[in-house]
């Protein structure tokens, strides 16, 4: 296995999930999808240009209200479980003895980003979040605890592995531009990116 990059306290594990298990695990996502459909988040701004969904007991809703995370989907129905595969994962960098409560799924298209962003409505900031890609290549930014400053920023591939814990729990990170077409995972091209944490 490729050694870790640390970029700004990122830890990240290039080629951590082989093709055969980023192949399984597009199979178990979309049967998570089956039950617990894309959604389009709202902020007070308007629609974000990902789509999401998620698994676990917690997913991440964002309307008009403000954003939060909430045990049922915006149709009313209770999260899917999170995949084994998913947990694995989780087991084997995360350095947590934390279950992760939330999974969430995000989907990008060719036109969708991720503007810079800390990952901090969480209660327990011990535990860091885990972020997994599949599909198209994405450039990943890494900011700084406080807004603003000097960035970094690295593509990520399919089957890449992200840690964001101890110095980088709180920093700023988002999604710049996606390779569209780069990688052949899913049919019609586009990236998921998942993104393990525990919320309570």
């Amino acid at each position: 296995m490729t050694e870790p990059i640390r970029q700004k306290g990122f830890v990240i594990h290039p080629g951590f999930l082989d093709r055969a298990a980023q192949d399984a695990l597009v199979v178990r996502l979309r049967e998570v999808l089956d039950n617990a459909p894309l959604f389009t988040p709202r902020t007070r701004r308007g629609p974000m240009s990902v789509r999401m969904s998620a698994a676990g007991a917690y997913g991440w809703i964002s309307d008009t209200r403000g954003y939060r995370y909430d045990a049922r989907h915006p149709d009313g129905l209770v999260w899917p479980p999170i995949p084994d595969e998913v947990t694995a994962i989780w087991n084997a960098v995360s350095g947590c003895t934390r279950a992760p409560e939330c999974c969430l799924i995000n989907w990008y298209d060719s036109a969708a980003r991720m503007g810079l962003h800390r990952d901090e409505d969480e209660a327990d900031l011990s535990c860091p979040v885990v972020s997994v890609s599949l599909g198209d290549d994405a450039l990943f930014r890494t900011g700084n605890v406080a807004r603003g400053g000097r960035t970094e920023s690295i593509w990520l591939k399919s089957g890449d592995v992200v840690v964001m814990g101890g110095a980088a729990r709180l920093a700023h990170h988002g999604v710049d531009r996606i390779r569209f077409g780069s990688s052949t995972l899913l049919p019609n091209g586009g990236r998921i990116n998942l993104t393990l944490r525990v919320v309570t």
